[in-house]
């Protein structure tokens, strides 16, 4: 089918070095688009370039196949330069097929529609082809983009209900929470948005059987490419805001903050409350009080964490090395605290329990704690737990990191010179105050901290030796 001669036939330059490629073109435009007229025939980019000048186009025709006709410098110079117009890519490759543009294959049949095509895009209108390409692409999206927001908040609310971190039991684990709780919906996002269009695109876009034509061609989409740079990075620079305003919540002093001291050796903890003089083997707190932890070790470096509280700080050696952790407990309960910085071979056992309680029931076991018993074994046996001496040394027998004080007080001690010593209470109060001057044979030394002699009191030593008597 002809279609009807114009008044004002549309003109086309042709640009290819074969001449196949242009004489068949323009003998196919004249014979089935009287409308369109092959004003020219360029072989090079520098002649397309004249015959614009000379002959001005309102189309041009450019073979994509043909390796003489540089697309990357033609497209630069004519659709993004300053002489931008109309520029069309056709492969004629195949004699049966057409792939123009946007790399789409014509069978046939279809060449006569796109003729008509091109002689719309001629006359300044836009082809059809491109429209409903558009409106197919947005639907797409539009799938795609409820099928995110559905994945969003049914992963979102997967992880959640997996219960994914412990009970809050601190105002610090509320301000890490809600900055957790954040980060679990962003990833959420990320996740859906990955395997959603990964899945959708395997199903509706996968190959269909027989199809042996070229994809789609992409030159790229500066666009994108800028949103998908400074999307990330403002995301980025948004969560380094809140984490940084979460740290500052988390460190804020209140004037009535009580102390503790928490002392860490190994593989044992002790409180100590300076306000009341008591020591602990279990950190007791008021609820809804700030408490200021004051962390130090006898030894090497450990790390103090109660998961329900979230905030964790390590406790480093030495009395001038002191850390501070503000905590300010919301829950009654108890918890268990729990070294986080591998500290040698218990390190998993170094745990104290954690008990939150009502204002009223701390003041009463403070005051209990205060009182002193009239019994030196009592006490004796009490500051042992306290300082951690019975992480050590076993009461019933069993060997651990130093020896067994079951049944030691009165016999005979093998010493790792060689030589023997009585374990009375000149020698228990040396091994004390001075562990490493007479090391056990089979133990290893400098094990013991040395700063007992600088934390215990002498009627402490001499309360712990009455104990260690008793152990028969």
């Amino acid at each position: 089918m002809t279609s009807r001669p114009e008044a004002n036939p549309r003109r086309v330059l042709i640009v290819s070095s074969h001449p196949l490629f242009r004489e068949g073109l323009r003998s196919l435009l004249q014979e089935r688009r009287p409308g369109i007229e092959a004003i020219g025939l360029a072989t090079s980019t520098d002649e397309a370039l004249a015959a614009l000048d000379r002959l001005a186009p309102d189309l041009v025709i450019v073979d994509h196949d043909d390796a003489a006709v540089n697309r990357e410098e033609f497209l630069a110079r004519f659709v993004e330069g300053e002489r931008a117009m109309r520029v069309m890519l056709v492969s004629l490759k195949e004699a049966d097929r057409a792939v123009v543009y946007d790399r789409h294959t014509l069978t046939a049949s279809q060449i006569e529609d796109w003729l008509g095509g091109l002689a719309a895009t001629a006359r300044g209108a836009p082809l059809s082809a491109p429209q409903t390409s558009r409106r197919v692409e947005m639907k797409h999206f539009a799938i795609v983009g409820v099928l995110v927001i559905v994945a969003t908040v049914a992963v979102n609310a997967g992880l959640n209900a997996v219960g994914l971190m412990p009970v809050e039991a601190s105002e610090q684990a509320r301000v890490i929470d809600r900055l957790f709780s954040l980060h679990v919906t962003v990833i959420s996002f990320l996740f859906s948005l990955i395997v959603v269009f990964l899945l959708y695109s395997v199903v509706v876009f996968r190959r269909k059987p027989g199809d042996t034509s070229d994809g789609d061609h992409f030159e790229g989409h500066t666009g994108l490419e800028v949103a998908w740079t400074l999307g990330p990075l403002a995301l980025v620079m948004l969560f380094a805001g809140l984490g940084a305003q979460a740290l500052a919540d988390t460190r804020r002093p209140e004037p009535n903050a009580y102390v503790v001291k928490v002392v860490a050796s190994q593989w044992s903890w002790s409180f100590e409350y300076p306000d009341s003089g008591v020591t602990s083997t279990s950190l007791n707190l008021p609820v809804n009080r700030q408490v200021v932890l004051q962390l130090t070790s006898q030894d090497v470096i450990h790390s103090f964490w109660v998961p329900e509280f979230r905030v964790k700080q390590d406790a480093l050696p030495g009395d001038k090395l002191v850390k501070e952790l503000r905590l300010t407990p919301t829950l009654i309960g108890q918890y268990k605290v729990r070294c986080a910085e591998l500290c040698g071979r218990q390190h998993a056992y170094m745990e104290a329990p954690v008990v939150v309680m009502s204002q009223a029931d701390f003041d009463a076991w403070i005051t209990k704690e205060s009182a002193i018993s009239n019994d030196p074994v009592a006490r004796g046996k009490k500051w042992a737990a306290q300082y951690g001496c019975t992480a050590c040394h076993s009461i019933d027998g069993t060997k651990i990191v130093g020896p067994t004080w079951k049944g030691l007080y009165g016999h005979e001690v093998a010493l790792a010179d060689g030589t023997t010593a009585t374990a009375d209470d000149a020698y228990l109060r040396e091994s004390i105050v001075d562990p490493t001057a007479r090391v056990v044979q089979g133990f290893a030394p400098n094990i013991m901290p040395q700063t007992f002699k600088d934390r215990l009191q002498d009627q402490q030593i001499s309360d712990m030796i009455e104990y260690i008597k008793t152990l028969k």
